[in-house]
């Protein structure tokens, strides 16, 4: 349910977010995307410079706003948005660092399911180990959109890691050796948060760096030059909003 009044980390009113948000982790990627992609644009929050923005992409209602870095950041932000602001759709757009041999910088890897370090999923008090997935259709029209653009996309499992700089040399031999393509911060907590809403969430990362071959893009690269994955994500935006309006949702 949309409330009147800002929550203390966002300042949007009601109506003022589409139903399906793009969240890249810096809050300047959200102000590249809406300048350089979305029409018809307002800023709906500047708390914490966490910029968030509402506009039109091919016609259709869309929004992006940061999410900032980690689970724990993510986790507050899309909380927010599906519980006070009727989210139904957010789809991460961010970095990666890769893993597997199969990725390199500037590939697209769609997130089918996100494995974690961190013990964000047991507030959850669940009897077990639940696997963070994304929604299938998200996955599907990503898929969908990446090959009528002609853009390459790998499709596994990730890695949404609590920390940046381990202590542990190991970890990362052994997260590849079970075939997980790419290590990033926030995915996982994005995925629960969507299952315990009953909302959809997807996740797709640009390979940044490279943990084995050494290659690496510079942080303006990262900043302003994800127009690939970018184009993807709100081409999916845009094709749910038209499935919508279609089912007259």
């Amino acid at each position: 349910m949309a409330v009147l009044t800002p929550t203390p980390h966002n300042a949007a009113r009601e109506g003022g977010i589409a139903k399906t948000v793009l969240m890249p982790g810096d809050p300047l990627r959200a102000k590249y995307i809406a300048d350089h992609y979305l029409t018809n644009v307002t800023c709906f929050n500047e708390v914490r410079n966490m910029l968030g923005f509402t506009g039109t992409y091919q016609g259709k209602l869309v929004s992006v706003m940061g999410g900032g870095m980690g689970m724990p950041s993510i986790g507050i932000y899309s909380y927010e948005l599906y519980h006070f602001y009727g989210v139904d759709n957010i789809i991460r757009i961010g970095s990666a660092g890769g893993f597997s041999d199969g990725v390199k910088v500037r590939d697209i890897v769609v997130g089918l399911s996100a494995s974690t370090n961190s013990n964000y999923a047991a507030q959850y008090k669940l009897p077990g180990t639940i696997a963070p997935t994304a929604d299938f259709s998200l996955v599907e029209r990503a898929v969908a959109a990446a090959r009528q653009k002609n853009i390459p996309v790998k499709i596994g499992n990730i890695l949404s890691s609590d920390t940046f700089y381990s202590a542990d040399h190991t970890a990362n031999d052994a997260w590849k050796a079970m075939g997980v393509l790419c290590v990033e911060m926030e995915a996982a907590a994005l995925y629960l948060n969507a299952a315990y809403a009953g909302k959809k969430a997807l996740c797709l990362l640009t390979i940044s760096d490279h943990l084995y071959t050494g290659e690496a893009l510079s942080s303006e690269e990262r900043q302003n030059s994800f127009s690939d994955m970018m184009e993807v994500a709100l081409a999916v935006a845009a094709g749910i909003e038209e499935g919508d309006k279609k089912e007259g949702i």
